[in-house]
């Protein structure tokens, strides 16, 4: 280590790192559950409406079910979403403390939308025999309207600090804020729509997975083939779509983030045409164990055959992220993602040709751990955008350093914050098992989450 480093992390305050370690494993376990809350209302509105339209039972007790299935992945966001909210607050008092007006219009709106949400959640888990149909399943709507608002907002903070807008700063004051600027920022739109299709693919392949299995366990009926398709065709879509407009985003970090470019690529020296370099590590300068393809650097990064691609020399030092992990998780997540994208283009192709693939148990266990995979590859992705911003966290204007607490003690928190993870995890699981037993066992119709008693248990 140089002794500009060393002088570097002594000059960290010491929440520093729980502050990010806590930060980080509370937006990877969050994400999930954000995921659900922003497609699932969508997918669910679709099997209700075909079980009206067609009178079809299968389609209505899926409905039901995955309603059920919301309600409780929405509570136990509730509790992380919260958590999230006051460590804000709590672990980065640098960012809030300054730059809290430029901010505090979207996690308003973001508050306003979990309200809604959980609102029409509960109309809509409690309706069932008791509202018209129609107007029952229009309940959905904006259960998955306030699901998509509230992940806009959040993003659009995210997109904030990687494009930082709607504010001046004079002798070293935030002045001239305009907060609907900050909130439209300049990589909103991108950022947001990846995030969106992100969240079909990972929902739509989790759904389709359990289904999957349960055909693997020879339960194949109307009940688990309609369950995999509806969610499948989502999940197909989004997997298709989502290499273009990473594709798209890609190239935007050129112009606005090059260090992150030259670490996505692991460019030490500024290149064209660049080479696309799969696997490898930086180690004292040099590249190591990178398989290089000619020209598929310039061609993914820059949409053209020969054009250049920044190199880390193109950065001062001190402002490089942490190049292999930024490198390896963006890389991660594009291999997933391909994979994906190709296991999803050969099931509609051999269905197009004639092959039904859900009598194929290759493909059922591909569908199985494409779900997972699908998780990853988010996970995978909020980490090379998040390490790939480093060490700032409003771009060239704040380091992350100087937005972090000066408290001493956090590694409890982050002990406390593991814990509570961990137990809401094993709970959901305990709870989703539970309730799917009771439906293989022929209870159709399970009590609402924290919902009143059934009329006829009533005395």
């Amino acid at each position: 280590m140089a002794f500009s480093d060393a002088v570097l992390l002594l000059a960290d305050p010491p929440g520093l790192l729980p502050a990010r370690q806590q930060m980080a494993v509370s937006l990877g376990f969050h994400i999930i559950l954000a995921c659900f809350g922003v497609a699932f209302p969508t997918i669910i509105y679709v099997v209700h409406r075909r079980g009206i339209v067609r009178d079809d039972p299968v389609a209505l007790g899926l409905a039901k079910r995955w309603a059920k299935v919301s309600a409780v992945l929405f509570a136990i966001g509730a509790v992380s979403g919260t958590v999230l909210s006051f460590e804000m607050g709590l672990l980065w008092p640098g960012l809030m403390g300054r730059f809290g007006d430029v901010l505090g219009l979207p996690f308003a709106f973001e508050g306003l939308s979990f309200f809604v949400e959980a609102i029409f959640l509960g109309i809509y888990l409690y309706g069932w025999g008791r509202m018209p149909p129609r107007l029952h399943l229009a309940m959905l709507i904006p259960m998955g309207v306030s699901g998509i608002v509230g992940t806009f907002c959040v993003v659009s903070v995210n997109a904030w600090m990687n494009n930082p807008a709607g504010f001046s700063i004079r002798d070293g004051e935030v002045t001239d804020v305009n907060p609907w600027r900050a909130m439209f920022n300049d990589g909103v739109w991108l950022q947001f729509l990846h995030m969106w299709v992100a969240a079909f693919m990972v929902v739509g392949l989790v759904v389709a997975g359990v289904y999957a299995a349960g055909l693997l366990r020879g339960r194949d009926d109307a009940h688990h083939r309609l369950g995999f398709t509806v969610p499948f065709v989502f999940a197909s879509v989004a997997a298709i779509a989502q290499p273009l407009i990473g594709h798209v985003l890609g190239m935007r970090i050129h112009d606005s983030q090059p260090a992150k470019l030259a670490a996505f690529e692991l460019a030490e020296t500024t290149e064209g045409p660049a080479p696309f370099r799969l696997g490898g590590v930086l180690v004292d300068g040099e590249v190591h164990g990178a398989l290089e393809i000619p020209r598929l650097g310039s061609i993914i990064a820059r949409n053209s055959f020969d054009a250049p691609v920044p190199g880390l020399d193109t950065v001062p030092r001190q402002d490089w992220p942490p190049v292999n992990i930024t490198h390896l998780s963006f890389q991660s997540m594009v291999v997933i993602g391909t994979a994906l994208a190709a296991g999803v283009l050969l099931y509609w192709l051999l269905r197009w040709r004639g092959r039904d693939l859900l009598d194929n148990r290759w493909f059922l266990r591909f569908a199985v751990i494409a779900g997972p995979l699908a998780i990853l590859a988010v996970e995978f992705g909020w980490t090379a955008t998040e390490v790939g911003r480093q060490p700032w966290t409003v771009w060239h204007i704040l380091r992350t350093p100087d937005a972090a607490t000066t408290m001493t003690g956090l590694w409890w928190s982050y002990s406390a914050v593991l814990v509570i993870y961990v137990g809401m995890t094993v709970g959901a699981w305990i709870v989703l098992r539970s309730m799917a037993r009771r439906w293989r066992a022929g209870e159709a119709d399970l009590p609402s989450p924290y919902g009143p008693p059934r009329e006829d248990s009533v005395t």
